[in-house]
């Protein structure tokens, strides 16, 4: 039974245009650092996919980010007609309370396309060395059989997912998608281009896309200005989640 002292659950809604082609889904959401957003923002813009879906949220605060005074939707899908990939955008931070029913229903969506594999790319704020500026794993059993043996990614050390990361992987445990979280420390500046670098060279030594990651750090400057408005947001909303739940957990 929902409390409605806190107002309704939150719904989710994949809206998806055409027909579903892609059989990789490859995600980056508002986190720490933005690096993992930061990083599909940059396939996106080097593969020159095009918008093909979004996702619809009731009951949590709705940002409308906009660029050059154009608005658009938060949560975008994007795509391409000759490229096997499915690249989903997410600005909206998802507290830790809606993180079970988002990746519900995402997932859930998964299930009725063609998609096979899901693979999210997210920075981690953890106390670390120069040498431990490097990717690193943690996948479900298939996914590290099919893509990661021939790779020099390290999988990651004890410890446990939480948040959007956790309900994702959970649902990846539970069903036959291949899943695999793709991380790195990163730093609280606003983009982490160091660590959304190292998440792009992690995902590209497993899926061979023709991107070039020369231009990156230009195209990090080039968004920080919009993205450090976005990160203040996330915080506020980190404040407040964190006034009403059991203090926060973290991995790795």
């Amino acid at each position: 039974m929902s409390d409605d002292t806190h107002g309704p659950e939150p719904r989710f809604e994949v809206s998806r245009d055409g027909e579903d082609a892609s059989s990789k889904l490859v995600l980056g959401f508002s986190e720490f650092g933005l690096a993992g957003l930061t990083a599909v923002d940059y396939l996106v813009t080097h593969l020159e996919l095009e918008q093909v879906g979004r996702v619809l949220v009731e009951g949590l605060p709705v940002i409308t980010p906009f660029a050059e005074g154009v608005p658009r939707h938060h949560t975008r899908l994007f795509s391409r007609d000759d490229l096997d990939v499915t690249v989903l955008v997410g600005e909206l931070f998802v507290p830790a309370g809606a993180a079970e029913r988002f990746s519900e229903n995402v997932l859930g969506w998964t299930e009725g396309t063609r998609i096979e594999e899901v693979v999210v790319l997210s920075g981690v704020p953890v106390a670390h060395g120069p040498e431990e500026h490097k990717g690193y794993y943690v996948a479900t059993p298939d996914f590290t059989e099919a893509r990661l043996s021939d790779t020099e990614i390290t999988p990651m050390g004890g410890g446990f997912l939480d948040g959007v990361n956790g309900a994702l992987m959970a649902r990846g445990l539970d069903s036959d998608l291949r899943t695999c979280l793709l991380t790195t420390p990163a730093h609280a500046r606003v983009p982490d281009a160091d660590a959304a670098l190292r998440l792009l060279e992690a995902f590209l030594s497993i899926y061979d896309l023709d991107v070039d990651l020369g231009p990156m750090t230009e195209f990090a400057a080039r968004v920080a200005e919009h993205y450090e408005e976005l990160d203040a947001r996330m915080q506020a909303a980190r404040e407040e989640e964190a006034r009403s739940v059991p203090e926060d957990r973290m991995y790795m």
